[in-house]
């Protein structure tokens, strides 16, 4: 199930991820992501829905942060080995 919107300007997130793509950097997304998942390590800076540039600085491997967003920079993000779920 994709993430949706709600009829209130955000996304219905209730439901997990039921499909997921390989990020490639600096790439909008053709889905928006409701999470990402983190392979190797490091920061992350993400362009989020509402067009807010978020700096996620140490994401550990394995993790998933769970962000609404449409894209992953190239500045300053180290992290590799990204998924989108969505």
């Amino acid at each position: 199930m994709a993430a949706k919107d709600n009829g209130k300007g955000g996304l219905d997130l209730i439901a997990p991820a039921g499909n997921a793509f390989a990020i490639v950097i600096n790439t909008e997304f053709d889905v928006t992501a409701r999470a990402i998942y983190v392979g190797v390590g490091g920061n992350i800076n993400i362009l989020t829905v509402g067009d807010q540039t978020v700096l996620f600085k140490g994401a550990t491997a394995g993790s998933i942060i769970p962000v609404a967003c449409k894209k992953v920079l190239t500045t300053s993000t180290t992290a590799t080995d990204l998924v989108g779920l969505y």
